[in-house]
């Protein structure tokens, strides 16, 4: 049956607008109920069904005029990347937090697949075609930070978050991650959503079942609290001299004999439990000398000597078993020795279960693509079954990699895009621009995401120019070729990091504690930030969705042309679609304006089709003063 989930959402939804005596309050920002109040978004009290009926009659209204991909869709992707519990979560009750449990009415406030259902008309008005969701799966409890853990700490990759439902609906979680699957289908959306294939919760579900699929060491050890104390458990301590030899073998890509940690730290590992059991919430296991043991967390494993402290709540998945390489290093989960990654040692159980994940997704609720994290530290041979086992099933399957090089290896791989460096660079003008020039000599070897955050990163809003400089990296974005992205807050001009993984300094880690970050604990967006770029995203899309309509060479080079600008902070490229000329010039300097002139190759007649204003060129050469972050979107003769 056709959206067999859906309906029973919509029936559920009618019963209780029915049958519930309405006597409470339910604030929504109002944008959800009006995608287009985009200024001065107060929060209104509503009738949640009655709400949620609404979004469900609006999305069926708006598939009359729903996207349609073509079967390569990924390079056509424009995405829409969200933290489901963060980007929906809300203050529903007024009373100044984000409860965790259901309120007495039944719904809860932090994020849902019901109210990203109710989102989608929203999303949908932003030109996102795609709807791209970090893990959605069960949360360990072991170890957790924050007040509701990491969706990194995958308990059970086959079990879905509940805390993802409305218990009030009685439906399952699946049954409403269907429903939300299928009303995006009906506006032509693609769903992606993320899986960790390395690691697991330290607490995870498989290691009752199978403790054999992971390392195990002593109950007695302590975690390391001094950074050179090798008697407790941490990453593994190298000499200065070791590591300089280990990271020559490995940039030489030489995987034989690479040195192991010292005797100490192997010593910690133990064989695998004959029983497991749970103690006070944590899990352990019994040897068969009566000795209790317990799983190990994870550290970041290359560079050797990475100072990160030990991820409390996650552990690395044992890929092969050998005598030799019964413990957790550089050389045992990423940079596996040649003696360890042999066919004869790899747990070939693991390997199954994990190569099945994606099938399951496919077939039980169809998804249209997945975003692998750390893809590129998997064996080669598992990442290649993972990927071909779900080509069977759709050939049209995406892949998608959280890889900020960008290189031929990912799509020989078998990947359509990498994440790529923009959110690192997008603020530094002499790296975009010759990024821009590198794209009109050569292309890209993979399509990436045009985006100047992620959810790991600093939010461009907390950049200098706060609103200016989100609005100039979705211009520069949005006629390059690559995937539009929008990380969900982006639009909203959110300055709160999501999580504080990479480009932040200790200071910045203070500042952030888990319990202030989205990533771990609960938060809401501030959708009723009056300084958002939303007006500004859709006039964008409106010049990009005319001139790049059914535009089949968006990837091609010879349709990209960087520009000379006589001021280092200018960036300036031209884009040759169809019989269309477009250029793009913009002002990446926040505090000082820029008399610039651009050489360009003929003297043309130029509008800005942002402001309207035009400009003559002399002398094959364009010059005009641009203002602190001012962008020009011209249309060229």
């Amino acid at each position: 049956m056709k959206n067999k989930n859906l309906n029973k959402l919509e029936a559920k939804l009618m019963e209780i607008k029915n049958n519930q005596v309405y006597d409470y309050d339910y604030f929504i920002p109002e944008i959800w109920l009006d995608p287009n109040k985009s200024k001065q978004i107060s929060k209104i009290n509503i009738n949640p069904p009655a709400f949620f009926l609404e979004a469900i009659s609006k999305i069926n209204d708006l598939s009359r005029n729903k996207f349609n991909l073509s079967n390569d869709w990924s390079n056509q992707a424009v995405v829409y990347n969200m933290l489901t519990r963060f980007t929906t979560a809300f203050d529903h009750d007024g009373d100044g937090k984000i409860n965790i449990i259901p309120g007495k009415n039944g719904w809860r406030e932090t994020g849902t697949f019901l109210k990203t259902i109710a989102l989608l008309p929203y999303i949908f008005s932003l030109g996102c075609n795609t709807v791209y969701m970090l893990p959605i799966t069960s949360i360990g409890i072991d170890g957790k930070k924050g007040n509701l853990g990491s969706p990194y700490a995958i308990k059970n990759p086959y079990k879905l978050d509940s805390n993802l439902s409305e218990p009030i609906l009685e439906m399952t979680v699946e049954e409403e991650f269907s429903a939300f699957v299928e009303a995006a289908h009906l506006l032509g959306m693609k769903v992606v959503t993320e899986f960790v294939f390395r690691t697991a919760s330290i607490d995870s579900d498989l290691a009752i079942e199978h403790p054999e699929w992971f390392y195990w060491i002593k109950n007695s050890i302590p975690n390391r609290i001094k950074p050179d104390d090798e008697n407790s458990y941490g990453p593994p301590i190298f000499s200065d001299s070791d590591i300089e030899k280990i990271k020559a073998k490995v940039e030489k890509k030489d995987f034989d004999n690479l040195i192991p940690p010292s005797k100490i730290y192997r010593n910690m590992f133990t064989e695998a439990p004959e029983i497991t059991f749970y103690e006070d919430e944590k899990l352990r296991g019994r040897l068969k000398n009566g000795e209790i043991v317990k799983i190990p967390s994870a550290f970041a494993d290359w560079p050797p000597n990475d100072v990160q402290p030990v991820w409390s709540d996650v552990t690395y998945l044992k890929l092969y078993e050998h005598k030799d390489f019964n413990y957790i290093a550089y050389n045992t989960v990423r940079m596996y020795d040649n003696k360890l990654a042999k066919a004869e040692n790899i747990l070939k159980d693991l390997w199954n279960s994990i190569t099945d994940i994606i099938p399951y997704y496919q077939n039980n609720f169809g998804i249209d693509g997945v975003m692998i994290d750390m893809g590129h530290a998997l064996p080669s041979e598992l990442r290649a079954e993972i990927i071909n086992k779900a080509r069977e099933n759709n050939q049209y399957f995406v892949f998608w990699e959280e890889n900020f090089v960008l290189s031929k290896k990912s799509v020989e791989d078998g990947y359509n895009a990498s994440l790529g460096f923009l959110p690192f660079d997008q603020h530094s003008a002499q790296k975009m621009n010759a990024l821009i020039y590198q794209m009109s000599v050569e292309g890209s070897p993979i399509p990436f995401f045009l985006t100047p955050e992620s959810h790991n990163t600093p939010r461009a809003a907390s950049r200098k120019g706060t609103d200016e400089f989100s609005k100039l990296a979705w211009a520069v974005n949005s006629f390059l070729p690559g995937l539009l992205f929008i990380h969900s807050g982006f639009e909203l001009c959110e300055t709160n990091p999501v999580n504080t993984g990479l480009g932040f300094n200790k200071e910045d880690q203070q500042k952030y504690p888990p319990e202030k970050l989205p990533l771990f604990s609960n938060l809401s967006l501030n959708w009723s930030n009056d300084k958002n770029i939303i007006d500004f995203i859709r006039k964008i899309n409106e010049i990009r969705s005319k001139y790049f309509q059914d535009f089949q060479e968006n990837y091609s080079p010879k349709t990209l042309i960087h520009l000379k600008a006589s001021d280092p902070d200018i960036i300036a490229y031209m884009r040759i679609i169809n019989t269309y000329k477009l250029l793009i010039l913009c002002n990446l300097n926040g505090i000082h304006k820029s008399n610039v002139a651009v050489e360009l190759n003929d003297n043309s007649k130029i509008e800005d089709l942002l402001s309207g204003t035009k400009y003559k060129t002399k002398y094959n050469k364009l010059i005009l003063n641009l203002k602190p972050y001012q962008i020009i979107i011209c249309l060229c003769d």
